[in-house]
């Protein structure tokens, strides 16, 4: 089978189906598994691939993402007579659905239900254990200038919720909502994750963000955008560094 993934999530769920050798085509931003990718050709971006390029690799299948990768492109694709998988999972039970679906098409059923039954296991001990403690506000940011957040109607939101997060925003109609610093401190989260992509945010933004909110750095936190926001083979571990995160904020709670 010759496979091209549009998306790094993607990617790295291919190669844990192990059918990592077929690929023939993936993005630039596909980085995992490090010592792999490098093999695979390069067919543009996310939002930018080749669209000829990849019809000429002649591939049995194409994996999207609906939000990384734009409907124009599989449509494209699809018109030059490319089969496609266009992929959306918003929670983690969604992304056990997507993961066997994926596995499904490339002929790793076993291999992908054991990565969905993970996902699954793991949800309902985090949900479960999430039961027994306060829920914690939260705030998590993924730019800055201008500073942007997420609603509950994103993949972060959902890992982070079901560990026993209340998401601040969670509410604003926009996914991806721009806000000030002053809504930040109306909003009152009692803890502000900082993520690592898009936006690479480092300790120093921290210090900026303590200044500005006058809040102690016990508040802030960095959190690893990939295991928040990448869905496949990465979200068993992601759901327990949500709930760590989560955890680590509880006691505070007044």
């Amino acid at each position: 089978m010759r496979i091209v993934s549009l998306c790094p999530s993607l990617t790295e769920l291919v190669f844990a189906l192990e059918r990592g050798d077929e690929l023939v085509g993936i993005t630039d931003y596909c980085v995992h598994p490090a010592d792999r990718v490098g093999a695979v050709e390069k067919v543009g971006g996310t939002k930018t691939p080749k669209v000829a390029r990849i019809a000429e690799l002649a591939p049995d299948l194409v994996l999207l993402n609906e939000e990384e990768n734009r409907i124009e492109d599989a449509q494209a694709l699809e018109a030059r007579g490319v089969r496609c998988l266009n992929t959306f999972p918003k929670d983690a039970l969604g992304t056990a659905g997507m993961v066997r679906d994926v596995g499904a098409a490339l002929e790793r059923r076993c291999e992908a239900e054991r990565i969905a039954k993970d996902i699954e296991r793991r949800t309902q001990r985090v949900v479960e254990s999430a039961r027994t403690r306060p829920r914690v506000r939260w705030a998590y940011l993924i730019w800055r200038k201008p500073w942007m957040s997420v609603n509950r109607d994103t993949f972060a939101s959902a890992l982070l919720n079901q560990a026993g997060g209340e998401n601040v925003f969670g509410a604003h109609a926009e996914r991806y909502p721009q806000i000030t610093l002053d809504e930040l401190k109306a909003a009152d989260p009692k803890l502000v994750l900082l993520c690592t992509e898009p936006f690479p945010f480092e300790d120093k933004h921290i210090d900026e963000l303590c200044a500005a909110t006058g809040w102690p750095r016990e508040r802030f936190r960095i959190a690893d955008g990939e295991y928040l926001s990448w869905h496949g083979s990465r979200t068993p571990a992601g759901i327990d560094y949500a709930e760590s995160l989560i955890a680590s904020a509880a006691p505070r709670i007044a």
